[in-house]
């Protein structure tokens, strides 16, 4: 049976990163209203407030999946 959830072996950096790319500081920051994408945004501090903040971490992850 193979696995068809798009996270599955993902780490949170990788799909970070992926919208970083993808979309720019800027563009990430309105398409998810928090601090940690608008504020001297860096792939490290948003890992740090992801991690601590699953409201937020589920909001990237759904963005994730869209863009993929």
């Amino acid at each position: 049976m193979t696995n068809t959830d798009p996270l599955h072996g993902k780490s949170l950096e990788v799909i970070v990163t992926h919208l970083v790319e993808t979309y720019g500081w800027e563009e990430l920051g309105y398409l998810i209203d928090i601090n940690c994408f608008q504020m001297n945004p860096s792939v490290k501090s948003s890992l740090k407030f992801l991690r601590k903040t699953p409201w937020a971490r589920t909001k990237v992850e759904r963005l994730y999946v869209k863009s993929i």
